[in-house]
């Protein structure tokens, strides 16, 4: 039996920059976390003894997160344009060296976080949320 099991070993992550050319960053990504939530609907009638719920509306959110890197194309060329423009962005998320799978969505980037450790340190943060209503699925 094959194993089918795989780590986040080799992942790639690419992010549009501010004139929508998709720059691959995954050499200046530490970590990135991303969740699918779904929202619910509380329906329970008073004659239940347990919850009913719907299943509504469907969400993405990611953080993306690593050290600062002011080359062409790169982590902070990509989003040092946060603050200053307006522009939905591709965030395409593979988890794992293979081509699939991967989770791709069009995101607000929210915010540049960069912190300056005690120790020296220079990263960065960066929040994406779900844009056009478009459900994520996985590919």
């Amino acid at each position: 039996m094959a194993v089918t099991k795989v780590s986040g070993l080799g992942a790639i992550v690419t992010v549009d920059d501010a004139t929508g050319t998709a720059q691959v960053i995954s050499d200046d990504t530490t970590n990135f976390s991303f969740a699918t939530p779904r929202a619910s609907q509380d329906v329970t009638g008073v004659n239940k003894t347990a919850n009913e719920r719907l299943l509504l509306l469907a969400d993405y959110s990611a953080t993306i997160n690593g050290p600062m890197d002011t080359g062409a194309n790169q982590s902070h060329a990509v989003f040092s344009t946060i603050p200053s423009t307006s522009k939905e962005r591709n965030v395409k998320i593979q988890p794992t060296v293979n081509a699939t799978p991967y989770l791709s969505a069009l995101c607000i980037l929210t915010d540049y976080q960069i912190t300056r450790a005690n120790t020296g340190e220079l990263t960065y943060q960066v929040p994406a949320s779900l844009f056009d209503g478009t459900a994520p699925t996985w590919s």
